[in-house]
């Protein structure tokens, strides 16, 4: 029986997923002759707070017992949109709304979601196709290079892979002040070998000034901090990495700054007056206090963590300004933004920001950290306007890391599928080439952790410090993270790799997730994987700005193609999430409907059966 409506089919659904403004898409619906109706079915379209759009439709053609109704309809409004489809039948309304992620089915059911967005939208070419690699700077690599004005409070650690510090002062109070020297002269050594894992693009953790080695506490927003090098430094690894066909991301972070800063200056570092220091200071109008001077906003409650106002016009314009803190280090060679808590950043102050570093060169990249769908988030009250084309790029993918490790964790291939086609269906196609795919970062345990190590369920940081995969857990985790790597470099975006996961290393969360990178004791069977899969990534270009059909779910593989609309060629991945092979006949599954040519890019296949080992992937050309 044929669905009602389908919104991943394009016989129902003429355009896949979000639609360009004012741009046209035929709605059909199946209905079976023995439906009474007393009169021809509507699709009823809508903006939340706006009026419904009652939209008649047309009989099209009649098949067997069934009977299909379209209609043509389009938006002047980037936002989302909700539709459903109704008709009368005897005298009274019958719905037909969504179920099963994108089924239609009568009466009980959501709405479903159409995200519009402006039609002049693009991103930016250079992420597409490409590999990610996150950089936490002062764990990554350490070039040895004695560095000057490093702040005498620190705690400069000479054991590199030790254990970062993670106990409380006698108030309470984690300081993060034990730095083990990675610097960005470190990073250019290693360019070499993120060249050979197939990265074309680094995003750095903070780099600017500040006073925690997480550096999300900024002091000097235009100040690489002492320890990492200078802002000629910074220069310098964009100009070594360009050299590698490498780009270089900044992570910035302004929905607060440190209370150790030149702004708020609380522990009076600085020769300046910061706003803690009198209310004369140019900066005392970006925050906010209650009782002048000791009690103030600050993040999450977190007083060494003041907020800022980011729409006071001397902050919008120190940051998104001419001549501002983004247009300095876009002019320094950094190729674009990941903004830090993105959620927290009001809708206009994106938009001054997306205005700036866009204005600047259109090519640059904003990233935004988001944990959930970002096409239908709200946030503090406020609808969120993050991928309509006037604030991000992108964003984190966390739903999709969460529908892998799902998957990976024993969910049903058919919600791992749905979560990932919801994904798909709600994001315009321009985010979806450059979105941020990841299995592990700086903010979560790393994936091979999860994988195999026993869950942490609550249990304190001396727990987290002291413990180790066993040999057996590593070998479990290593093989499930080969397989989660799988579809993370494979599935639609941009696969980001948090430096160390293509080494073995694992840790739970805060700090033990951050530990330094094991040089000379790296697992080189994870890091050969690595380059495997970057090899097949770029071999098509498919998987810059392919689409993305399931073709097969069972209970122990999935198969998938990537494709590019009008060409003949499809890349055609089948995922074995099992501790034991799989095989596939490949003449019946045919891994398409149709296809006149198959050869095999990786996996192994005799007389037409491809096995797949276990935890592990086979990859085909097909030409159609």
């Amino acid at each position: 029986m044929k669905p009602i409506y389908d919104s991943w089919d394009r016989a129902y659904k003429s355009v896949f997923g979000a639609l360009r403004r004012n741009a046209p898409c035929t709605f059909t619906i199946c209905l079976p002759k023995s439906q009474k109706l007393d009169s021809n079915p509507m699709l009823v379209m809508f903006r939340v707070g706006l009026k419904e759009r009652f939209i008649p439709m047309n009989t099209v053609y009649e098949s067997g017992d069934e009977i299909y109704y379209s209609a043509t309809a389009s938006a002047n409004i980037p936002g989302v949109h909700y539709y459903y489809f109704a008709f009368m039948s005897d005298g009274r309304w019958t719905y037909i709304k969504k179920a099963s992620g994108h089924l239609g089915v009568f009466q009980e059911g959501e709405l479903f979601q159409l995200t519009v967005f402006d039609e002049h939208f693009e991103t930016p070419d250079f992420l597409k196709g490409g590999v990610m690699y996150q950089i936490f700077p002062d764990r990554f690599c350490k070039s040895g290079l004695i560095h000057e004005n490093v702040p005498s409070d620190r705690v400069l650690r000479e054991d590199w892979g030790g254990t970062p510090l993670y106990r409380p002062d006698e108030n309470g109070h984690v300081w993060n002040n034990d730095y083990f020297g990675g610097d960005l002269a470190g990073i250019v050594g290693k360019l070499p070998y993120l060249e050979s894992l197939g990265v074309t693009c680094i995003y750095l953790n903070p780099i600017f000034e500040a006073h925690e080695n997480h550096r999300y506490n900024t002091a000097n927003y235009r100040k690489v901090d002492p320890l990492l090098g200078t802002n000629e430094d910074f220069r310098n690894l964009c100009a070594e990495a360009a050299r590698f066909g490498i780009s270089v991301i900044l992570d910035g972070v302004f929905s607060h700054t440190g209370a150790d800063s030149i702004y708020f200056n609380k522990f009076s570092r600085y020769p300046g007056n910061g706003a803690y220091n009198t209310p004369e200071s140019p900066y005392y109008k970006w925050y906010s206090f209650q009782n002048y001077p000791d009690t103030y906003e600050s993040w999450w409650g977190i007083d060494t963590l003041p907020n800022v106002h980011e729409n006071a016009p001397d902050y919008t314009d120190y940051i998104c300004g001419r001549g501002g803190v983004l247009e300095y280090w876009l002019s320094q060679g950094a190729a674009g933004f990941r903004l830090d808590v993105a959620d927290e950043l009001p809708n206009e102050f994106l938009e001054n920001l997306h205005d700036c570093v866009k204005g600047y060169d259109n090519d640059k990249i904003i990233i935004g950290e988001v944990w959930e769908d970002a096409s239908n988030k709200e946030a503090y009250g406020e609808k969120r306007r993050y991928l309509l084309g006037s604030q991000l790029d992108s964003v984190m993918n966390y739903p999709f890391r969460t529908a892998i490790m799902r998957y990976l964790g024993g969910e049903s291939a058919e919600s791992f599928a749905e979560a990932i086609m919801t994904i798909l269906e709600n994001y315009p196609k321009p985010t979806v080439d450059v979105l941020m795919n990841f299995v592990s970062t700086h903010d979560i345990e790393r994936a091979i952790t999860v994988l195999g190590g026993e869950p942490a369920n609550g249990r304190g940081k001396d727990w987290m410090a002291d413990r180790r995969l066993t040999p057996e857990e590593y070998a479990r985790g290593k093989a499930k993270l080969k397989c989660a790597m799988a579809l993370q470099f494979f599935l639609p975006g941009v696969p980001s790799i948090y430096y160390g996961d293509e080494a073995g290393l694992e840790g739970y969360i805060d700090p033990f997730n951050r530990r330094c990178f094991p040089w000379g004791n790296e697992d080189m069977e994870l890091v050969e994987y690595t380059r495997l899969l970057s090899k097949i990534r770029k071999s098509s270009k498919a998987f810059a700005d392919g689409r993305l059909k399931f073709l097969k779910l069972t209970e122990d593989y999935v198969i998938f193609a990537r494709y590019r609309e009008q060409r003949q060629k499809a890349m055609v991945i089948a995922v074995n999430r099992t501790g034991h092979p799989v095989t596939i006949d490949v003449n019946a599954e045919r891994f398409s409907h149709s296809y006149t040519a198959f050869s095999l890019v990786y996996g192994s296949a005799y007389e037409g059966v491809l096995t797949v080992a276990p935890y592990d992937f086979a990859a085909a050309d097909v030409e159609l």
